[in-house]
């Protein structure tokens, strides 16, 4: 394991509201476009910050049962850098279109989606990636492959042994949970309470993680903003330990390993080893977090804007 170099530049700390981040001094857009599936052709959409013709380019992908408006802070910040930013919301999540088969809801799917969002955005060089949880198993995914487009990647609290006892928690909770809310404040009630782990948020970075993590109903209530098949693959007897390390040890860019404290998924013991073998990586432990810190706090955002350094 290295320092992180303590010459790299840092990312102004100043930043408008959450909630005013939309409507701030660097460009916001929207756009979708549509992925294949086995005899399905299903809507991925995405937000992007920054100058849309910038050479730099990162892609920001979410955990498990999350979007991409949850990389707001870090796009603005990026953007203000100099980087063009994408945050996608892979299938069944977000604005992101529900695959008609749900035991499509896996790895070779996500990768493959997130392969045609690199070919739909006309990158023509090389790309940054930073992924949480699933986000990061995905671009592991990728940066294995031969001729990978990306050439550093961030991975937030996942690896490449996942011990099955967390794996059916996040999968028995995510089954479990209501398919609708009263109101949004039972919505976000239930967020801290699952999501503790992300760590210590304010009210204002609750609020913005629960308004982006469920859609009014035209007869009432508020549903989660993913589809509950995304599940399917932690019905009981589906759930067993995962180890990918053929896939790291064939990842040769860069990696910023970010581990919980007290992460149960990223084990002390994994992380140690991925700092042995494979890629060259740089491990940091956010303190006072477990499944996933959040990167919505200036300390988590400046870990990742120091490394990756201004675009240039």
């Amino acid at each position: 394991m290295t320092a992180l170099a303590a010459e790299r530049v840092a990312a102004p700390e100043s930043m408008p509201r959450l909630d005013d981040l939309s409507r701030a001094d660097v460009p916001f857009r929207t756009g979708h476009f549509a992925a294949y599936a086995p005899h399905d052709f299903h809507r991925i959409a995405y937000v992007e910050w920054g100058d849309p013709d910038s050479p730099h380019v990162v892609v920001c992908v979410h955990g498990l049962s999350r979007q991409g408006r949850d990389f707001d802070p870090l796009g603005y910040k990026l953007a203000k850098m100099g980087y063009r930013v994408v945050c996608p919301d892979l299938p069944g999540r977000g604005l992101s279109g529900w695959l008609k088969d749900p035991e499509l809801y896996g790895l070779p799917q996500y990768a493959a989606d997130m392969a045609a969002l690199i070919g739909h955005l006309r990158i023509s060089g090389k790309i940054d990636w930073v992924g949480t949880s699933l986000g990061g198993l995905t671009g592991m995914v990728l940066a294995a492959a031969a001729n990978t487009p990306i050439r550093r990647m961030v991975i937030n609290d996942i690896g490449p042994f996942l011990p099955w006892a967390p794996i059916r928690h996040i999968g028995t909770r995510l089954r479990d949970a209501p398919r609708l809310h009263h109101n949004l404040a039972s919505g976000e009630s239930r967020l801290r309470t699952v999501l503790s782990d992300f760590g210590p948020l304010t009210d204002e970075q609750w609020r913005h993680i629960a308004k982006h993590s469920f859609f009014p109903e035209p007869n009432g209530g508020w549903r989660p903003h993913y589809d509950p098949g995304i599940g399917d693959a932690f019905r009981p007897g589906r759930v067993y330990s995962v180890s990918m390390w053929r896939d790291w040890d064939a990842i040769t860019c860069p990696v910023l390993l970010l581990r919980g404290e007290h992460s149960e998924l990223l084990l002390a013991s994994t992380a140690d080893e991925m700092t042995r073998r494979g890629p060259p990586t740089e491990r940091v432990e956010i303190p006072d977090c477990g499944h996933a810190p959040a990167l919505l706090d200036a300390d988590q955002l400046r870990i990742v804007t120091d490394w990756l350094g201004p675009a240039a």
